[in-house]
């Protein structure tokens, strides 16, 4: 695939003045006079300049650029960066053209094992993200973080609205979790809700992730891509949104979700949706946010310790006998990080879950963790 065709280069007038000692800038590879090889890339970043999925939050189009520019100032994470800048894609003629050309680029990375990160443009832009993952042979993991739960349906309504309702609904159905975090119950019809518990999956109010973020650590482990709506963020910290709430995260409790994210071996790609510079302040906080959040991924991303080993000796085994099926339920932790998985048997072959000390507790209790309960509900 000539990738040339289907990207932009990045403007001249973006890396004006970025090439600090140590900056990010000056640590990566970018598309100005060529494209640069993706193929050696542990990362790859592509905006997508593209609005028409929304009916309130025009402007969003700017959003790759402008948070570019406020990348590009940061310095250097740790790790030995092989990053590449691809550039924005080309939108297509219509909505679904440009789904169709994210998910061919985002699959040609996936297949060099090369992980995108993805700047929209509107939260819809998820749909070309999850389509990448449709011939890889793979059941996946979804991980979405908004204020909302754009469950809706039908023509009235935008894209934007509506993207999960299209994700949940697509055939071939090769999803096999969604989790969806920090949305706030005023905002949400509560039958959408009820959706979600019917399938098994599982939906954190902004309180419960605000309450004891740690908690929400093994959600994030366990997905293969995050997409991630700045109206998650309360206003404050990131006003540059049409849609910005009063309440929601701190701009310090995303960045805390993105290096959840980055240091999770098995995700895959990372989508940041929704911002739109034409509603930031003057100081353009909302992309310094959004900036930082990017880097804490990419930090996360370079101390991925690759623990997937459960019978090395890297790993403590705990079993609890329980007064219900299962009559043992088996628990690993790392002795390199402390984080814990429990151990889930499906009716072909078991699987090993991300979970919580706080798991392993309640099994010592007698009682079946509501991780364990849902995870099962799902493999039958």
């Amino acid at each position: 695939m000539d990738l040339t065709l289907f990207f932009s280069p990045i403007d001249e007038s973006i890396t004006k003045d970025k090439s600090g000692s140590g900056s990010f800038f000056k640590s990566i590879s970018l598309y100005g006079d060529k494209i640069p090889d993706y193929r050696s890339a542990d990362i790859a970043i592509i905006g997508v300049p593209e609005e028409r999925g929304t009916d309130n939050n025009q402007g969003a189009a700017g959003g790759p650029d402008a948070i570019r520019s406020k990348l590009y100032s940061l310095k250097k994470g740790t790790g030995a960066y092989r990053i590449v800048d691809l550039g924005n894609l080309k939108p297509g003629l219509d909505l679904e053209e440009t789904y169709t050309r994210l998910s061919e680029v985002c699959r040609l990375l996936l297949e060099s094992n090369t992980l995108p990160i993805i700047l929209g443009g509107t939260h819809d832009l998820d749909i070309g993200q999850y389509l990448a993952y449709q011939d890889l042979d793979k059941l996946v993991s979804f991980l979405n973080v908004d204020a909302f739960l754009d469950l809706e349906e039908g023509y009235a309504n935008p894209l934007n609205k509506q993207h999960i309702n299209r994700v949940l609904m697509h055939t071939p159905n090769y999803l096999f979790s969604y989790t969806h975090l920090a949305h706030q119950s005023y905002l949400v019809d509560p039958g959408l809700n009820a959706i979600l518990e019917k399938l098994y999956f599982e939906a954190y109010r902004v309180g419960a992730v605000r309450s004891n973020i740690q908690e929400m650590e093994p959600a994030v482990r366990s997905a293969d891509l995050l997409s991630f709506d700045l109206t998650a963020i309360k206003s404050a910290d990131a006003p540059g949104n049409r849609n910005a709430q009063p309440f929601g995260l701190t701009g310090e409790e995303a960045c805390q979700l993105c290096w959840y994210a980055g240091i999770n071996e098995k995700l895959s790609s990372f989508g940041i949706y929704e911002y739109n510079p034409g509603a930031d302040d003057e100081a353009m906080k909302t992309a310094s946010v959004a900036a930082t959040m990017i880097w804490y991924f990419i930090e996360g991303f370079y101390h991925r310790k690759n623990e997937q080993d459960f019978k090395s000796n890297d790993f403590l085994r705990y079993t609890v006998s329980m007064p219900v099926e299962p009559e043992v339920m088996t628990f690993y932790k790392s002795k390199i990080t402390d984080r814990w998985w429990m151990e889930v048997p499906g009716p072909v072959r078991s699987s090993v879950v991300p979970c919580t000390y706080s798991d392993y507790e309640i099994a010592t209790k007698g009682e079946l963790p509501e991780r364990y309960i849902s995870t099962l509900s799902r493999m039958i």
